[in-house]
């Protein structure tokens, strides 16, 4: 089990490869180079926003909108409160995070078993990329040995320079994003007195599934019962685990069968749940 706090937190800048400020806290990070290697950060947009081009990764996200609505394609608008799964392969964008816009953001392997690149490397990478060309509109520009002016996708020029490869794109399991909106469902006992679920999907065929956890204040929730590493993000309410409480904007991290680990709310509070792909 790992717990990571959004106050206790530093503030990284991140994305050198886009336009616009983005100021994210991380709060727990995977094991590089594992299939399901993750970053799970929340974010907040700041110096008059931030834009990317319509493109797409080799690994998954899901998004949850915290603060403010979140234009994340042409006439694709997320609002405060929805859960957007992004899966490998599948184009998305162009994206726009006004200033202000908060939101948590898990970034993970997929299915394929490509895995994510870390933080730490791809800003490493983007450093060393800055010191042969320029970054502009989402598009790293450079030129060659031979004098010829070359155009590349940032993340896709960030990828080649961390890992020495292209990146390769798997055949996309979905035709598009999914876009949730919890408040269409209904609340479900989950078997444990005061405790309630709303399961908003299951994905591929490593069985990566995402919901929301409510839990009445007294309450308590067994954590670390799924067969793959399991992430709980607090968004509202104080919950205590193992002798401490935690208030919202907190991670937590449960391996593969590590429970079950009592959460117990010391008030109403609510979670978003993230099974990652099992392998």
């Amino acid at each position: 089990m790992r717990v990571g706090e959004a106050h206790s937190s530093p503030v990284n800048r991140v994305g050198t490869m886009r336009d616009g400020v983005l100021e994210q806290k991380y709060l727990l990070q995977g094991q590089d180079e594992s299939p399901n290697n993750y970053l799970l950060n929340v974010g907040r947009t700041g110096g008059g926003g931030w834009t990317t081009p319509r493109h797409r990764h080799t690994f998954d996200q899901v998004r949850y909108v915290l603060k403010g609505s979140y234009p994340i394609a042409k006439g694709v608008v997320m609002t405060e409160g929805s859960v957007g799964y992004f899966p490998e392969s599948v184009h998305y964008g162009p994206q726009d995070r006004p200033e202000g816009l908060e939101m948590m953001v898990c970034q993970f392997g997929g299915a394929s078993g490509q895995g994510f690149l870390s933080a730490a490397r791809r800003e490493a990478a983007n450093a060393a990329l800055a010191k042969k060309g320029e970054f502009k509109n989402g598009i790293y520009t450079y030129v060659d040995e031979s004098g010829v002016r070359h155009n590349m996708d940032g993340s896709e020029a960030c990828y080649m320079e961390a890992t020495g490869r292209k990146s390769v794109y798997s055949r996309p399991r979905y035709d598009d994003f999914v876009i949730m909106d919890p408040a269409a469902y209904e609340w479900v006992p989950d078997g444990a007195p005061g405790v309630f679920t709303k399961w908003l999907g299951t994905f591929t065929e490593r069985n990566t599934r995402l919901g929301l956890i409510h839990i009445d204040a007294g309450a308590t929730f067994s954590a670390g019962q799924q067969s793959s590493i399991e992430l709980l993000f607090l968004s509202k309410g104080t919950v205590s685990l193992d002798g401490r409480d935690y208030g919202p904007n907190t991670g937590f991290e449960f391996l593969a069968k590590e429970g079950p680990i009592p959460v117990t709310a010391k008030a109403a509070s609510e979670l978003l749940c993230i099974v990652l792909p099992r392998f």
